[in-house]
């Protein structure tokens, strides 16, 4: 599998410049949980490499070289400074010990590389080779390479099973005695999942300490009260923590009656998770004195970090790369800690203690956290775990999903959000996490994209939030607009069983209460039924006969808590209802506390798979079979929520779609060829026949002549419009549609200006909106509504993340205000559905496969029964360095 290193071939006038600067150190993390930091060579690393050839065996050397070789400085310096054009290489280092080298070098064929790479002896079946592989294949990709070669001999079994295990289509040959292994590069869906399913399995192993540790050390932890760290390792051993802690602090006293330490290397214990409370300026020495112990999570509360400008952020960046370099796990800096009900693990500073669950919390706020925790106490809701992830430097979000999908004692999860690391990820994760198990999220702030210059209607409808918008509802994310509404979901999510539809009775004490609770069912997108025949007389059996039995049921004042717990039942069992909201005022009859337990024998009785709601005036008892919300329209919200839930779960997952017809190379010689800006008319059409998007036949006229010769060829009427690149032709007079004659057509050059541009008059059908919107944060966001000239002001674009799925496209076409102008508005034509489907989609994958298209707007498309057509195309251009991410999970 080595490869021979050679000269720049002639033929080598590559398709894409390629950049000529070395990657930026990625952090992969490995099947046992270990994280390891990769890195371009450099001439410094010459004696580690001489070091790392030493130490292989000599089968290793062998099956890297195909054959006996001098391990010596020339060896080492095939691989260092490298122009990353031509070859590149990679290593990965744990604990100042070089542990893996690959390396590719361009072919004879200037897209195909031949790759290659060995990793130590002792680590093999970590999982080393196939993350280098990963990384590899993607610097290479960068720079214009889509395929890989590689020579293994049959003996390296080891070798082959990482290319196996990759997720890469391979094709293999065997010649003379060798493999031939060739793969394309790209990453394709199916090799996506697959990395996917390896970051899931590492990444819950890293994260076991933190949640399950036997020992936790609390270096910080004052004998004083009122210190951060003094009451954070008293709530260790108040939270009745199953394993064993310890105390480190300068003096080595004593705390909470614990044996205290002067260092972590006196403890006899092997110490799973370290909980950090030092100031600031002593953290690294805390971290390195942790991470020299083989401790594998740190947890970090001390702040004066990234949250304080440059200084602090560069502070960060070297905790972060001293954990890396010990293949360790980070949760913070600057947060509240963690909280574990499986091993009663409360290492917070929170002053109450962490009210036990089946919920899962992560908080970028501390302060939200702590506020959070508080109400939840109130309400009555547990928690299975709560985790401050601070400044995220490490330890994400992204991450607690992956952990929270497999705990079995977490039913709920709940985010509160500032920002995204990787939300591409994040979409992934939540989208599969979210199938099983309900994901509610509490955002703030904005993603940036509010800043962006909304100079196409596409980006004027993509207002700041429409990215996040869009994320939340294609991963299945459910997301509160205030922490009461988090909070009145999560009581529903974690109590009750979904509803199958909309459909819900209320019971109630007080008709107007009923009324109240009707309207905000309404509000909230429920609908009140008509009871079944069969229930109406049984209601009436059960209740006076001054009593209404119709939905709402109003049985009175003189109701009392045996009314409420015989008809609750009745109500519940109506195959009409798919969830009963029970209403309570006290009167002289009955007392909430008898009502709450009436309400919760009836639901013991009988077993429903429907939720029961309850807002009971005046009663102090909770339930476990009862959902309890303090007004009528909390409850009302909440299960709006839960209804959302039950629909999206129905929906179908879909699948990421092949486009077809697509010239990639074409694509990308346009770019090539254009100037950060407004494309051309002549360069949108070429980008957009490249991907085969449909757009309608135009000519550009120099002058008036010109222009009445396009008419004439074309058939009256036509469209005379502005050539300008980038021109809002309605809103500056650059357009005259329905133009019926050669006198007609040279007034509108007149007026416009030339050079104009002339088409056939698109007549009938629907117009709609089409277009993408890169944001700084999410990528390309897909946008599809009404279109014309009233497109902003009736709004209601609809936007998804790329890559779209055919559901994502379906739903994006069919939804809205667009969805009924494609169905067919007040007796119009349906439109051709499928053909919209496709046009998002291939919209979805210009977005993806080029970043530098910052607008484009397809304003308006002309559906028909049979097709639809783009008459109008603006498309903006603007090369914006990516921001290198060294985290890849």
């Amino acid at each position: 599998m080595a490869f021979t290193p050679r000269a720049p071939s002639a033929e080598t006038a590559y398709a894409e410049p390629g950049v000529a600067t070395a990657p930026a150190p990625v952090d992969v993390i490995l099947r046992d949980g270990r994280t390891l930091r990769l890195r371009a060579a450099v001439g410094a690393d010459v004696p580690g490499l001489i070091a790392f050839f030493a130490a292989l065996s000599p089968e290793s050397l062998y099956s890297r070289f195909h054959g006996v070789v001098s391990v010596d400085e020339a060896l080492a310096r095939q691989f260092v400074d490298l122009d990353w054009n031509e070859r590149g290489s990679l290593l990965g280092m744990l604990e100042d010990r070089i542990v893996c080298l690959g390396s590719w070098a361009r072919w004879r064929e200037p897209r195909t590389a031949e790759a290659a790479f060995v990793v130590a002896d002792d680590l093999h079946g970590q999982g080393i080779g196939t993350r280098l592989l990963e990384r590899l294949a993607a610097g290479a990709a960068e720079v214009g390479i889509e395929r890989f070669v590689a020579e293994v001999l049959p003996a390296n079994a080891a070798m082959l099973g990482v290319f196996a295990e990759s997720g890469l289509e391979l094709t293999r040959q065997l010649e003379g005695g060798v493999f031939e292994i060739e793969f394309p590069i790209t990453q394709t869906a199916a090799y996506i999942e697959r990395v996917d399913r390896r970051d899931h399995v590492a990444v819950v192993g890293s994260l076991r300490p933190f949640f399950e540790p036997r020992t936790v050390a609390v270096i910080g932890a004052s004998p004083r009260r009122r210190t951060i760290g003094g009451e954070l390792f008293r709530n260790v051993l108040a939270g009745g923590f199953t394993g064993a802690a310890y105390p480190v602090n300068r003096t080595g006293e004593s705390v909470g009656g614990v044996r205290g330490y002067t260092e972590l290397s006196e403890i006899p214990d092997k110490i799973d998770l370290a909980v950090i409370c030092v100031p600031g300026q002593h953290v690294m020495s805390a971290a390195e004195s942790a991470l020299a112990a083989g401790v594998r999570a740190l947890c970090v509360i001390s702040a004066g970090f990234a949250e304080t400008g440059a200084g602090g952020r560069e502070r960060q960046e070297r905790l972060l790369g001293l954990v890396r370099s010990h293949g360790a796990r980070l949760l913070g800096p600057n947060c509240l800690g963690i909280a574990s009900a499986v091993v009663g693990l409360n290492a917070t500073f929170a002053a109450r203690p962490v009210p036990t669950g089946n919920i899962g919390f992560s908080s970028q706020s501390g302060a939200l956290g702590l506020a959070f925790l508080e109400a939840a106490a109130t309400r009555g809701l547990g928690l299975s775990a709560f985790v401050s992830i601070g400044n995220k430097a490490d330890v994400s979000s992204n991450d607690l999903l992956e952990w929270w999908q497999d705990d079995e004692r977490t039913d709920v999860v709940l985010l509160y959000l500032e920002s995204f690391g990787n939300p591409r990820k994040f979409a992934r994760v939540a989208r599969r996490l979210a199938r099983s198990k309900p994901i509610l999220a509490l955002k703030s702030g904005t993603t940036g994209s509010g800043a962006r210059a909304a100079s196409s209607h596409t980006a004027a409808l993509a207002g700041s939030e429409a990215a996040v918008d869009a994320v939340f509802h294609q991963a299945g994310v459910f997301r509160a607009e205030t922490l009461e509404e988090l909070l009145d979901a999560t009581a529903l999510l974690a109590s009750q069983p979904l509803p199958r539809g909309r459909r819900v009775g209320v019971l109630t004490n007080a008709g107007g209460l009923g009324i109240l609770c009707a309207d905000a069912c309404e509000a909230a997108g429920l609908a009140l039924p008509a009871f079944s025949p069969e229930t109406e007389t049984a209601l009436r059996a059960l209740l006076p006969s001054e009593a209404s039995v119709a939905n709402p049921i109003d049985m009175l004042g003189s109701a009392t808590a045996t009314h409420y717990e015989s008809v609750l039942p009745v109500v519940s069992a109506d195959p009409r209802v798919d969830a009963v909201i029970v209403l309570f005022v006290p009167p002289v009859t009955a007392g909430g506390d008898e009502v709450a337990a009436a309400l919760d024998a009836a639901l013991a009785s009988k077993h429903s798979e429907k939720p029961v709601l309850g807002v009971l005036l005046g009663a102090s008892i909770g339930s476990a079979r009862l959902a309890r919300f303090d007004y009528p329209e909390s409850a009302a919200r909440a299960l709006g929520r839960a209804a959302e839930r039950a629909e999206w779960l129905r929906r179908p997952a879909g699948a990421e779609v092949e486009v077809d017809r697509i010239d990639l190379d074409s694509a990308r010689a346009v770019l090539g060829d254009a100037a950060d800006g407004w494309l051309t008319p002549t360069q949108g059409r070429a980008l957009l026949g490249a991907f085969g998007i449909p757009v309608v036949d135009e000519r550009q006229a120099e002058d008036e002549e010109g222009a009445v010769a396009a008419a004439d060829d074309f058939g009256y009427p036509v469209v005379v419009k502005s050539a300008a690149p980038g021109a809002h032709k309605t809103e500056t007079g650059g357009v005259a549609v329905d133009v019926r004659g050669a006198r007609e057509v040279r007034d509108a050059v007149a007026r416009i200006g030339a050079p104009v541009l002339v088409q056939p008059y698109v007549r009938g059908g629907a117009e709609l909106l089409a277009g993408v919107v890169q944001d700084p944060v999410f990528g390309p966001l897909v946008a599809f509504g009404p279109g014309g000239v009233l497109a902003e002001l009736i709004g209601d674009a609809g936007f998804r993340i790329a890559p779209l799925t055919d559901a994502d496209a379906a739903e994006l076409v069919h939804a809205g205000k667009a969805g009924r102008l494609v169905a067919g508005f007040r007796g119009g034509a349906a439109a051709d559905s499928a053909a919209l489907e496709e046009l998002v989609l291939r919209l979805s994958r210009l977005g993806e496969e080029l970043p530098e298209v910052a607008e484009l707007d397809l304003n308006p498309v002309i559906a028909v029964a049979d097709g639809c057509v783009a008459v109008d195309a603006r498309i903006r251009i603007e090369r914006v360095p990516r921001e290198a991410r060294a985290k890849t999970w």
